[in-house]
């Protein structure tokens, strides 16, 4: 019986472990998607705690909670401490076993912490306290510090067109910061319509920013692309849509002008203006992006917010989204090929949250590459409920099958903490694991040139590839 997550934890041949260790392991991580918070970048952060590192805003962890009977007051609530939520976390971890959770949570206690013990309820006050030791009294445990113990070298967040910057801005302009931190463009709400006075008040904030008096569509617009060039000078490179679904429906121009007067004056589009002011969103936003040389990336699929009650009591974002079910491939292939064919369509990265999308989006992409540059339409990583070990392992075996992997950019964290980098490691273990098995199964020759281009291909994944991708 093999050692708990030892050094060659997921590595389950020689050659998967000489993959890992020579050619995986040491590289930087480039952290092309995520949700951290960029105010605890530019303020370099100090954690009180390692409850609120932990368990603060995870989402992934507050679903186990509730699944093992946990009270919400030791999950959301106010009224606890932080070693009565920490406590009741690991009282849940044991229930984790066969859950990616277990474990993250291990590969967090020993890469940040050097902890190599279990967590449960017996080790729990220890950990805790030894943890927070080194949170309080070792300067390295700062947001900063923990980017710098990962090796990260670009971050970019996600942000909303009326975000500031300011604190990008800080970042660039720190000479002691040496990890980039770059804005990604986030205009879901831009084409939120279906709540007409959340809409008109977004409206009101884009004009004030902006600086364009908005009283119709096409002033909107402009308002838009003034904020998109803000970004792109501050030094953003890519875009993020979450969407249910794909949208390409026809529409003309004086449809979508009288669709914009009606919901700004308060009254609810129908779910055909609805699609149709999304689907003429998507393609303004599309030809932006084109036009600015960024990469567009489009996560789709989930149902959020499904619990009414805890979404009033708690907000969004809390731990109440599924995998939605949509046949949305056509949409899909109607937008990209509106943008291709106009000479419009910027690199892209594809996201889908059901798996049984897989093999859909692997030979989508498949449709419009054109020669630019290596793998231009990409899809991405196993997404949200499918980053973990068998999520990745399908997702790189369907793109292995009916696409490049070689050309693959790799994984991200799609977090909002600090300590979610393990992550790269898993996935990086996970991708080392598949190749080194094939290898000594006789599936791939391992020699000579093919040796070089293995180990390469190993490299480009995790590192090179995204790097020439999005240019950082």
């Amino acid at each position: 019986m093999k050692d708990f997550m030892d050094r060659n934890f997921l590595l389950q041949t020689e050659t998967a472990q000489k993959l890992y260790h020579e050619h995986a392991a040491h590289l930087p991580i480039i952290d092309y998607h995520c949700h951290l918070d960029p105010k605890m970048v530019a303020d370099d952060h100090k954690f009180k705690s390692i409850t609120e590192i932990w368990l603060g805003g995870d989402h992934y962890k507050w679903r186990a909670l509730r699944s093992n009977g946990i009270d919400e007051r030791f999950i959301t609530g106010t009224e606890t401490t932080d070693w009565e939520k920490f406590e009741k976390w690991a009282e849940t971890v044991p229930y984790t076993l066969r859950n990616p959770l277990y474990h993250w949570t291990h590969l967090e206690l020993r890469t940040a912490f050097g902890i190599n013990k279990l967590l449960n309820p017996e080790t729990a006050k220890e950990i805790f306290e030894e943890c927070n030791d080194k949170i309080l009294n070792d300067p390295s445990f700062t947001a900063r510090g923990l980017m710098r113990k990962y090796h990260v070298e670009v971050v970019c967040t996600t942000d909303d067109p009326i975000d500031s910057l300011c604190y990008h801005k800080q970042v660039a302009e720190d000479k002691t910061m040496e990890i980039k931190m770059l804005p990604t463009w986030r205009p879901d709400k831009a084409m939120a319509i279906e709540n007409p006075s959340a809409f008109r008040t977004y409206v009101e904030k884009l004009s004030e920013v902006a600086g364009v008096k908005i009283s119709n569509f096409n002033d909107f617009v402009d308002a838009i692309q003034k904020r998109h060039d803000f970004f792109a000078s501050m030094g953003c490179k890519l875009s993020d849509h979450g969407i249910e679904e794909f949208y390409a429906e026809e529409y003309t121009d004086a449809e979508i002008a009288s669709i914009f007067d009606k919901v700004y004056a308060g009254t609810a589009p129908t779910d055909l203006e609805n699609r149709k002011f999304k689907s003429c969103m998507l393609y303004i936003f599309g030809v932006q992006d084109a036009e600015s040389g960024w990469t567009q990336q489009y996560h789709y699929g989930p149902i959020r917010n499904n619990n009414s009650k805890m979404f009033k009591l708690i907000g969004a974002d809390t731990g109440f989204d599924s995998i939605g079910e949509c046949n949305t491939a056509k949409q899909c292939a109607q937008f990209l090929d509106k943008l291709n064919s106009e000479g419009k369509l910027a690199k892209t990265i594809l996201y889908n949250i059901n798996p049984c999308a897989n093999e859909v989006i692997a030979t989508m992409i498949g449709n419009f590459q054109d020669g630019s540059i290596p793998g231009k339409i990409q899809w991405g990583s196993g997404w949200w409920f499918l980053d973990q070990k068998d999520g990745m392992q399908k997702q790189m075996n369907a793109l292995s099958a009916l696409g490049l992997l070689s050309r693959f950019v790799g994984m991200l964290t799609d977090s909002r903490s600090f300590l979610s980098y393990p992550r790269h490691e898993y996935f990086r273990r996970t991708l080392c694991n598949l190749i080194g098995t094939d290898i000594e199964n006789g599936e791939i020759p391992y020699i000579g040139y093919e040796e070089k281009r293995v180990n390469d291909m190993i490299e480009d994944i995790c590192y090179n590839n995204a790097k020439q991708y999005f240019q950082f």
